[in-house]
């Protein structure tokens, strides 16, 4: 493709959004699982401790607890691995950050390893795409932990609780799948089909570019998924549909919204899941995910590992973000010490939760967690007496305020930090009461340095290896275009080039999308070729569906032997 017409538009100073970061949204469509999954998990080892008369030690079961908010979108079978990754990463965070406390009362070398863990979880959390809650909750756990009085002796005891409480959050996440098994599937797959249906019914560059994610995204999950099953097969049947319905005409039957929609509530009941008419292509399509499926196998884990090492190579945009982290919370927690505050991780705390994709993103964050911790606080004291007149009562505070968090902050994140804020003062009650005004004064101050010097690091420390993430990006799915049109302009090309023909590209554009979008609210950098994004994206379209429809061509020929 030519470029020579293309007039990148400036970098500029953008300017800094008030009300919007603030707004409310609807709500996830999945809140209740992370929520649920949370309160259980953080209630069976405090009751447990409650019954020892040891509530002294909920820190160190908390730790394991919060486990249990992670791998809520991912089907069981890879779930069950991720949250093994999340309770071992959780273990040697607090392991360092135990024998640190335990080594030196200096509060500088405190300071300085909170931010070194923070900046190194942020940097796995994100290689790694984790997925919200992301490196905040190792964070909090690390950096408080860093802060708590401790002797050696105390800590393979302490690590032990924290391990029991992660393996009861393993139980937790992974237990559903003995009711509904292919839960996570039918919900991705859900919204591919709802994706699709608002594409229908409005077609445009936006709603296709999101149809084109989810449909991604809901063949990802279910290539993930292990070993088909009658469902999943039936589940891949209906993204075909989707797909499809990017790539018909008005009036076709298969640009359907209504049906597609109502295909997805289906999709989404306990009910069994709907069986449409074969859509074209629908053979090839699920032949062609069983043998990425085999091939998957055969190397386990083998892309992952390759994947994660490629986001982590020298000159991965990733690593400014990482400094940017280490810098914000070194400084927020240094000033914070300076000026007299007893807990100082939490500016570190702060500073860390700031750190998004980008300084627009970031800015946001840095306005949500403000106003949040704020209120909280205000929430806080409200209900302290109450949580001090007994023991149970503390404990269903703590548990009360881990649901709300979840199920407000997918509206909106200050609205989630106003109930996570009470309850990780409330946390502090469990070793014993401390006066209300220096709690509250101290956070108050902590929030204020935190999020100023946090966000200033984010603009100070620029993030130039974005806009060559969005240039490695646009050459990639130039490349795999080319490889698309390439393979359709064969004499006779089989379903299964086509098939990974295809996804390549589809997997390009979205990574491209994300990349752009990424550099588009990063400060200080070059221009962004944002209209040679936008053409590669359009050209790719029109050849994804040029080979949706060659797909279908050859489908019938398939029909008889391949599925």
């Amino acid at each position: 493709m030519s470029h020579t017409s293309i007039r990148p538009r400036p970098s500029s100073f953008r300017r800094i959004p008030l009300a919007a970061p603030l707004r409310l949204a609807r709500p996830s469509d999945m809140w209740f699982k992370p929520a649920t999954s949370v309160v259980v998990a953080t209630a069976i080892p405090n009751l447990v401790l409650y019954s020892l008369d040891r509530l002294d030690l909920v820190m160190y079961t908390m730790a394991g607890s919060l486990c249990a908010l992670y791998g809520h979108n991912l089907p069981y079978a890879r779930r069950a691995g991720t949250v093994v990754g999340v309770v071992l990463g959780m273990l040697a965070g607090l392991a360092v950050s135990l024998v640190t406390a335990s080594l030196t009362g200096s509060t500088a070398v405190l300071i300085a390893v909170g931010a070194l863990l923070a900046a190194g979880q942020k940097l796995l959390c994100d290689a790694t795409r984790i997925g919200p809650p992301g490196p905040v909750i190792f964070t909090f756990v690390s950096s408080a932990a860093l802060f708590s009085p401790q002797e050696m002796g105390q800590v393979p005891g302490h690590l032990a609780l924290t391990l029991g409480a992660g393996a009861v959050s393993w139980l937790v996440t992974v237990a559903p799948a003995l009711v509904r098994r292919e839960g996570p599937e039918r919900r991705a797959t859900a919204r591919a089909l709802n994706a699709a249906a608002a594409y229908v019914a409005e077609p445009g560059h936006r709603t296709r570019r999101a149809a084109v994610a989810a449909v991604h995204a809901a063949w990802q999950t279910l290539l993930a998924a292990g070993r088909p099953t009658p469902v999943r097969t039936a589940l891949e049947r209906l993204v075909v549909h989707a797909e499809t319905a990017l790539t018909a005409h008005p009036g076709d039957t298969a640009a359907d919204a209504g049906r597609l929609r109502e295909w997805a509530r289906q999709t989404r009941a306990r009910g069994p899941v709907p069986t449409p008419p074969p859509a074209p292509g629908t053979a090839a399509e699920i032949f062609g995910v069983d043998a990425e499926r085999t091939a998957r196998r055969r190397v386990p884990g083998d892309g992952a590992v390759r994947a994660l090492l490629h986001r982590l190579a020298p000159g991965s945009p990733l690593l400014p973000v990482a400094v940017r982290t280490l810098i914000g919370c070194a400084l927020a927690g240094y000033i914070c010490s300076a000026v007299g505050v007893g807990r100082p991780y939490w500016a570190i705390v702060t500073a860390a939760s700031l750190y998004q994709a980008n300084v627009m993103l970031s800015w946001n964050r840095t306005l949500q967690r403000t106003l949040g911790n704020l209120l909280g606080v205000l929430v806080f004291a409200a209900v302290l007496p109450a949580a001090r007149m007994d023991p149970l009562a503390l404990i269903g505070f703590c548990l009360l305020f881990g649901f709300a968090a979840e199920a407000l902050i997918t509206r909106n994140y200050w609205l989630g930090s106003v109930a996570v804020t009470p309850m990780a003062l409330l946390v502090l009650e469990y070793a014993g009461s401390h006066p209300a005004g220096e709690l509250i004064g101290d956070r108050i101050l902590d929030t204020v340095i935190g999020a100023g010097v946090g966000f200033l690091a984010a603009v100070l420390v620029t993030n130039r290896r974005a806009t060559g993430r969005v240039e490695q990006a646009l050459a990639d799915a130039e490349q795999a275009r080319a490889h698309a049109v390439q393979t359709l302009a064969a004499p006779a090309p089989t379903h299964a080039a086509l098939d990974a023909a295809r996804r390549r590209l589809t997997g390009s554009l979205v990574e491209l999308r994300e990349a752009e979008d990424t550099a588009a609210g990063e400060w200080w950098q070059r221009a962004l070729p944002q209209e040679a994004v936008l053409a590669a994206e359009q050209a790719g379209h029109r050849t994804l569906a040029a080979t949706a429809k060659r797909l279908g061509t050859i489908a019938p020929a398939q029909e008889n032997g391949a599925v």
